[in-house]
């Protein structure tokens, strides 16, 4: 009798939690895995300790959103873990520097990136322009499927405010390169006027997050400040993370769930992630996600050819997946 009791009460909490998944969606279940949860893919990634790392970056950089050209052959790191965007091309400054103060405790090396020329080379655009710097996750360890619920952590300096290009609107991206699936609607000629279709395809998307100096000097703010923007909702419209309103360190990371959708976390520091430190979960472009590929970051600048991007320092950035075996070296 007492053992029917039991799993009666067992029978009873179980059907209590799968009643609440199913009401609130599966992210009940999978949006707190935080970020650097489970098994770090030592393979991929970068503490950027070794002294001798260098990008050698076989100049001109790619253009291939703006001309179509992609000017091989790109630009890489020689310990094989990073390389030059085909699509954008990589920042002018790609250098290990000494890393700034309250950074990793024991750390002694971090990336700087900045950029004074973006876009087409020997050319000015006078419009806003980013370059990328990818890291080789694809070609090392291969594309993660959502089902190993791969996650990326990175660790970025917020400048002095005076360091900043004194203008108000997005300085630097930390984001990811995923596939899914998506619904793309549209309209095309029919006998009786236009007809309305949609459809279910594959295709890339970048979600992430960007920061976004809000300039004193322009008039707009009453103190110089960013936020964290998040990219994106369903409709592809950026959310209002974090609000940074003193120069630091911050850690931010994203988490790609076995359900499609990518969470979002951020804190100040360089202290591991936690659940407090949990933003939002979200269908970027109303996809579902399959797999992460890489993790990139942009430098985004005016691109007048005077004027130098903000100085952006990061620190190890890490890759996770919560179940190890599946992947396997490329």
């Amino acid at each position: 009798m007492r053992s029917m009791k039991w799993k009666r009460k067992v029978l009873a909490a179980w059907m209590v939690v799968m009643s609440a998944v199913w009401f609130y969606g599966p992210t009940m279940a999978v949006a707190q895995v935080v970020p650097g949860t489970g098994y770090k893919l030592s393979e991929t990634g970068d503490d950027f300790e070794k002294e001798d790392w260098e990008f050698v970056p076989n100049w001109p950089k790619a253009s291939q959103n703006l001309n179509g050209d992609t000017q091989h052959p790109l630009g890489e790191v020689n310990n094989g873990r990073w390389y030059e965007s085909a699509y954008r091309g990589a920042p002018d400054i790609v250098r290990r520097v000494p890393t700034p103060a309250g950074g990793i405790p024991g750390s002694k090396g971090s990336l700087l990136l900045q950029t004074k020329f973006p876009g087409i080379p020997n050319m000015i655009t006078r419009q806003q322009q980013q370059d990328d710097f990818l890291c080789n996750v694809n070609g090392i360890v291969g594309a993660l499927p959502v089902s190993l619920t791969p996650s990326v952590v990175a660790r970025v300096k917020i400048p002095e405010w005076k360091e900043f290009e004194q203008r108000t609107g997005s300085s630097f991206g930390f984001r990811a390169d995923c596939e899914g699936t998506m619904t793309k609607s549209g309209s095309k000629d029919g006998l009786f006027g236009k007809k309305m279709f949609s459809r279910t395809v594959q295709d890339a998307y970048w979600p992430g997050f960007f920061i976004q100096y809000n300039c004193k000097a322009t008039g707009q703010y009453d103190r110089d400040s960013a936020i964290i923007l998040i990219r994106s909702d369903e409709m592809g419209r950026d959310l209002f993370g974090p609000t940074i309103t003193e120069p630091g360190w911050w850690t931010l990371g994203m988490t790609f769930s076995p359900d499609g959708r990518v969470h979002y976390y951020a804190s100040p520091g360089v202290d591991r992630l936690t659940q407090q430190d949990y933003i939002t979960s979200q269908s970027p472009y109303g996809a579902r996600t399959q797999h992460m590929t890489t993790f990139f970051f942009n430098v985004v600048t005016m691109d007048d050819g005077r004027t130098w991007s903000t100085p952006w320092v990061v620190d190890d950035p890490e890759v996770y997946v919560l179940h190890r075996p599946a992947v396997q070296q490329q």
